[in-house]
C-alpha cells in the first residue's frame, strides 16, 4: 500500500512537471513528508534521486515536436544546475534556510503577480508596443549558466528540479514565451544535474533507494500526460493556472518554514 502511495506521488509530480517545466519536488517533498512522515532531509534526497534518470524524456519529446525547446540554453542552464545542486545540499545540511525561504516565495509571489496582469482584471489595458518598437536583448551563455547555478543551489536546499526557479525567470529576465521557458527548464532537468547533492544527501544517511526509484516510475508515466496538455492550452490560459500556481508554492514555503 505504501509503495502505490509513493508511485502515485510520481504520478503527480509527473504531471506538473510536464504542465509546468518543473522537477516535480514542489509536489514530492511535501507529500512524502505529510503523508508518510518522512524528516525533510530524506524526503529532499528522495526527490533529487527520483530526477537523476530522464525520467521527463517522453515530455521534452512531446515539447520538441512542437519547437518549444532551445537545447543549447537548457545545456547551458543544466552546466549550472550541476555545480549549484552541491552548494544547495551542502548549505540545507549546516545553515537555517527560514529566511531563504521568504526571499524566495517573495520572489515566486512577484512572478506570479506579472503573470495575471492585475490592470487588466479592472478593464485597463496596458498600451501594447509594435514588434518594430520591441528590443529582444541577446542573452550569453554565462547568463544561462548562472540562471542554472543560482536553480540548482535552491533544488539543492530544497529538494526541488530547479525548474520552479528556471521557468519564471526565463519568462520574466529573459522574455520567453511561457511554453518555451517550460520545455527549456525541462530539457534542462533531464541530465543527472542533481547528482552532487544526492552524494551529499547519501553520504549523511538520508537516502531511501526503493521510494527513490517507485517516485521516479511514477514521474516517467505522469510527466507525458502534463506536457500533453500544456501543449494544448491556450497561453493566456496557460499563464493564469502557472500565476495560480506560483502562489500556491509561495504560500506553502512561507508555511512551511515560517
Amino acid at each position: 500500500m505504501i509503495a502505490f502511495g509513493v508511485a502515485l506521488i510520481g504520478i503527480i509530480a509527473g504531471v506538473m512537471s510536464g504542465l509546468f517545466g518543473i522537477g516535480g519536488g514542489i509536489v514530492i517533498v511535501p507529500t512524502l513528508i505529510a503523508f508518510l512522515g518522512m524528516d525533510i532531509l530524506d524526503a529532499n534526497a528522495t526527490s533529487l534521486a527520483a530526477m537523476l534518470l530522464p525520467v521527463g524524456i517522453l515530455g521534452v519529446i512531446s515539447y520538441c515536436k512542437a519547437g518549444y525547446i532551445k537545447i543549447k540554453d537548457s545545456l547551458w542552464i543544466s552546466l549550472g544546475l550541476l555545480v549549484g545542486s552541491y552548494f544547495g545540499a551542502e548549505l540545507a545540511l549546516s545553515v537555517d534556510v527560514h529566511l531563504l525561504a521568504k526571499f524566495y516565495a517573495a520572489f515566486l509571489l512577484y512572478v506570479a503577480v506579472s503573470y495575471i496582469n492585475i490592470p487588466a482584471l479592472f478593464g485597463i489595458k496596458k498600451e501594447e508596443k509594435s514588434k518594430e518598437e520591441v528590443k529582444t536583448k541577446e542573452h550569453s551563455l554565462l547568463e544561462f549558466s548562472v540562471l542554472g547555478l543560482f536553480a540548482g543551489i535552491i533544488a539543492g536546499m530544497f529538494g526541488k528540479g530547479g525548474g520552479i526557479v528556471i521557468v519564471p525567470m526565463l519568462t520574466k529576465f529573459f522574455k520567453y514565451q511561457p511554453k518555451a521557458a517550460t520545455a527549456t527548464s525541462l530539457a534542462a532537468l533531464q541530465l543527472p544535474v542533481g547528482l552532487p547533492s544526492v552524494i551529499v544527501y547519501a553520504e549523511s544517511g538520508h537516502l531511501n533507494l526503493s521510494y527513490a526509484a517507485l517516485v521516479a516510475g511514477g514521474i516517467v508515466a505522469g510527466v507525458l500526460v502534463g506536457s500533453k496538455m500544456a501543449i494544448k492550452l491556450p497561453t493566456a490560459t496557460f499563464k493564469k493556472i502557472y500565476a495560480l500556481f506560483l502562489v500556491c508554492v509561495a504560500i506553502f514555503m512561507v508555511v512551511k518554514y515560517l
